[in-house]
């Protein structure tokens, strides 16, 4: 199996609706960020609304960013998602990141 192509299939138009995607998320749900090399592990507010919209999230950058491993948890006191990537993914990660921070 060869391996993914560390790229966004997003064109320019796109990518900047689905960076205001992010940040709207970012804004109205995420509580804290960390990050490391390649990995980032982000704390929604808990609730079925919020896991939604981090469930879509997640299926929306499967399809343009398919390199990256995204992994959701349901815990009491929040929802978790956790991004991470192969060597050389790890700017993409921290986009991603950097984008639902909104920084």
């Amino acid at each position: 199996m060869r391996p993914l192509p560390i790229a966004c299939t997003l064109n320019a138009t796109d990518l900047r609706a689905r960076g205001e995607e992010l940040r709207a998320l970012g804004r109205d749900a995420l509580l804290d960020a960390t990050e490391d090399e390649g990995r980032a592990v982000l704390r929604f507010r808990p609730g079925l609304a919020v896991r939604t919209r981090v469930e879509a999230l997640m299926a929306a950058e499967s399809e343009c960013c398919a390199f990256l491993d995204f992994e959701l948890e349901q815990r009491e006191d929040a929802t978790v998602l956790t991004i991470s990537a192969p060597n050389g993914g790890a700017e993409m990660v921290h986009e991603l990141a950097a984008a639902l921070a909104g920084r």
